[in-house]
């Protein structure tokens, strides 16, 4: 990828070719339930067989977006962060990471990280950054951190000597423990310099009524998208030798929330667990 003087990387790689609308991709299943229209009847179907047990899916994408936006915030605010490497970037929805972290503090510098080509073909949309800082987009696969750290768009756009914000929202569960995510999640974290942050947030059935949480499991076989869901404690493991910023572990609507309490979204409705963490 070539930079520009305005920090704004190009895309040479055209994507189509790789494209198969006959299977559903994570990306375009969550494009699907926010609204969006870069998405094919295979994903539809997949986002619909989940709706079928769990209507609140879309209450549960937008609030996890919402989290992002908030820790974001808190990451370029009050932790001084102008570094971010956002893992599964997912359908460019503004306003994206980079928007909102160059909103706080211009000179950030964000690259996004994802495996879906319709994002690939979509990134030129995406990497728009203030003057001041830079965006870019790296095609890779969370199951290849070796690959991501390696990249010479993340090493050109990222210093590893300074604190870095990893972001991993909504991503982890869809790898299954055969993935081994915990130690991809490690080998990412030992990557990162001392002060760095890490964002995640995770699916779990902690949340939700046991009928529902009892049929997560096939409703999930027959969205043809494998995901785990994951307790609190699982999620927990995934910040061993990290310290939690507070609340600590929390559902997404409670993690540093904007409105009152009794005008929040329920739990059980945006049923995944956040937490933000730093690097000592």
């Amino acid at each position: 990828m070539a930079e520009t003087t305005s920090g704004v990387r190009a895309v040479p790689e055209q994507p189509s070719s790789r494209i198969d609308p006959s299977v559903p991709h994570a990306a375009r299943r969550y494009d699907y339930w926010l609204g969006g229209k870069d998405n094919f009847a295979a994903d539809r179907k997949s986002g619909d067989a989940i709706a079928a047990v769990y209507p609140a899916i879309r209450t549960t994408v937008i609030e996890n977006r919402r989290f992002m936006h908030r820790a974001t915030r808190y990451l370029a605010g009050s932790a001084g962060i102008r570094q971010f490497l956002d893992i599964g970037t997912g359908i460019p929805t503004s306003p994206n990471l980079h928007e909102v972290a160059q909103g706080v503090a211009p000179e950030s510098r964000v690259v996004y990280v994802d495996n879906d080509p319709i994002v690939l073909a979509h990134a030129r949309a995406l990497l728009t950054s203030s003057p001041a800082g830079a965006t870019a987009y790296v095609d890779a696969d969370l199951r290849d951190p070796e690959r991501i750290l390696a990249h010479p768009t993340v090493r050109s756009t990222i210093d590893f000597d300074r604190p870095i914000g990893l972001t991993m929202v909504a991503i982890l569960h869809f790898l299954t423990e055969a993935d081994d995510p915990y130690a991809i999640t490690r080998r990412l974290v030992d990557a990162l310099p001392s002060g760095s942050y890490v964002v995640i947030s995770h699916a779990t059935t902690d949340l939700v009524p046991r009928e529902i949480a009892t049929a997560a499991a096939p409703a999930t076989t027959s969205s043809m998208i494998d995901m785990a869901f994951r307790d609190r404690d699982e999620f927990g493991a995934f910040f061993t030798g990290l310290e939690l910023v507070e609340p600590g572990i929390a559902p997404i609507t409670e993690w540093h929330p904007e409105e009152p309490a009794d005008q929040r979204v329920p739990a059980a409705q945006a049923s995944m667990y956040a937490a933000v963490a730093r690097k000592p």
